[in-house]
């Protein structure tokens, strides 16, 4: 069946407290979905992040953003005064997320919630410790025990804790317990949230296009709780990390950092941890897209402590292997492959193999020196178009920088040699919802026709990423309409 959807991250819904969060604006935006036509909603990766702000880079696999707890709820039930959250400086600007005053004071907020709750006396907080006990003990631990040791990542703790030795282990818990139960207290909260605005947009007809990074940080509970996991040398610290090689968009490559997996011990494991995550990650939503696809045929291998990305090398990924093993343990899952990059015969052949749908991206189509697979006479059904993603610039933003040669393919390809720059955006949406792909997601800055200024992330760099944020008021009842009639004429109702 076809159908369409849009792309908007949690954090760029319009919100009272600096940062998009499970707040009456996230309802608004399912009520809008289901007006313009939509039924799926593609969001990026929810867990807690670090250094950087990126969801690629979080705390945890598991773990939810405490960023993401509505505030306002929390006021309703008298956890926390209105006038306490007024007080606190979230940035003086509604357009873009400013994470150090956000970082500054949300915590502050939540402890003040946490110590009003009366938690120890709630059967429900006891039953979800319970039930998720397998993680959210070791993430709890870990992040009360990163604020005892001032942040740092935790290959700089002290040794015995840093390895995981009983003694200290035993030793934190009981000194850290109030800080650990916090922790707890914050996954509750954002557990008990986050499962009702989902059940909302569910009963609306709108399922939820989750995000799986391949990888995980190398500062995270899951790499200092299960460092056998890991290519690690015998002081736990990387023996190689993630990233791609230079290409046509890089000169030095992509240095992300992140552990590579040790394959060998996740096979004899039968890929237990895998299991477990990609289960979990199906209880929070009802679409997987799993990142970095290639991953699981090949992947680029960087020398620890390199500055580039030029001197990896490729190693076997643990390929069909892992997949039948995961149909075999868990069935047939509704899983989006990102397939882009240096497509191999191999990696072409995994993702036929999985049955998997791939992604093609609009914004690589247009190259007037080669043939692309990414022009939409070259597609099949089984795949999920975009425009573009949250790694892309804005359609205007890509539109604008195309060059003189590759411009006069888009227009003759689009035949669109007449229309007017302001509305060019909508000749691409028209495009990809013409297209024969299954679903088509739409990023939502590209249905408003926004230039670079709302771009999501710029790949390999650090400091003006993830901020862009929606206004009330930015949707208007005529781009409603608008969608819901492109959707409905090219049958994605």
């Amino acid at each position: 069946m076809r159908a369409s959807g849009i792309l908007l991250p949690i954090a760029s819904l319009p919100s009272n407290y600096g940062i998009g969060c499970f707040s009456k604006s996230a309802y608004e935006f399912i009520d809008i979905l289901k007006k313009a036509g939509q039924r799926y909603w593609q969001i990026l990766p929810i867990g807690p992040t670090g250094y950087g702000d990126s969801p690629y880079q979080s705390f945890s696999t598991f773990a939810g953003n405490p960023y993401f707890i509505d505030l306002d709820s929390l006021i309703e039930k008298g956890l926390l005064q209105k006038s306490e959250c007024d007080n606190y400086d979230v940035g003086g600007n509604i357009r873009y997320i400013d994470y150090e005053k956000i970082y500054l004071s949300r915590f502050k907020l939540l402890r003040m919630a946490y110590d009003r709750s009366n938690v120890k006396e709630n059967d429900e907080f006891k039953e979800f410790n319970q039930k998720n006990a397998y993680w959210l003990d070791d993430y709890s631990l870990y992040m009360a025990i990163k604020n005892h040791f001032n942040e740092v990542s935790w290959n700089e703790w002290d040794e015995d804790i840093r390895l995981r030795k009983p003694d200290a282990i035993q030793e934190y818990s009981e000194k850290l317990s109030n800080e650990i139960e916090f922790y707890k207290y914050i996954q509750y909260l954002f557990s008990y949230q986050w499962n009702n605005l989902k059940a909302y947009a569910n009963d609306n007809g709108i399922q939820i296009i989750g995000d799986i990074p391949i990888y995980v940080a190398f500062d995270s509970a899951d790499t200092w709780s299960n460092p056998e996991l890991f290519q690690l040398d015998e002081d736990n610290n990387p023996i190689g990390v993630a990233g791609c090689p230079p290409d046509a968009f890089s000169a030095t490559g992509q240095l992300w950092g992140n552990p590579l997996y040790q394959w060998d011990y996740h096979k004899k494991d039968g890929y237990q941890w895998w299991f477990k995550r990609i289960e979990y990650s199906f209880q929070l939503y009802d679409v997987l897209r799993v990142d970095h696809f290639k991953g699981f045929d090949e992947y680029y291998s960087i020398p620890f402590k390199d500055n580039t990305a030029e001197y990896g090398h490729w190693e076997k990924g643990p390929g069909i292997d892992f997949f039948h093993t995961l149909k075999k343990e868990l069935g047939e899952l509704n899983i989006i492959a990102e397939d882009l990059g240096n497509l191999t015969d191999s990696v072409r052949l995994l993702l036929k193999q999985t049955g998997y749908p791939g992604m093609k991206i609009l914004e690589f189509a247009f190259d007037s020196r080669e043939e692309s697979d990414y022009l939409p006479h070259n597609y099949n059904k089984n795949c999920v178009v975009y425009t573009g993603t949250h790694d892309n610039d804005t359609i205007h933003g890509w539109y604008e920088k195309l060059c003189r040669e590759d411009k006069e393919l888009s227009k003759a390809y689009l035949n669109n040699y007449k229309s007017d720059m302001n509305e060019i955006h909508w000749d691409f949406v028209r495009l990809a919802m013409s297209s024969v792909s299954k679903l088509c997601i739409i990023p939502i800055q590209d249905y408003l026709g926004l230039g670079s200024q709302a771009r999501i992330n710029t790949p390999s760099t650090v400091g003006d990423n993830w901020k862009w944020r929606l206004v009330d008021g930015d949707i208007t009842e005529d781009t409603i309409s608008k969608i819901y009639k492109m959707t409905k004429l090219y049958g994605r109702l």
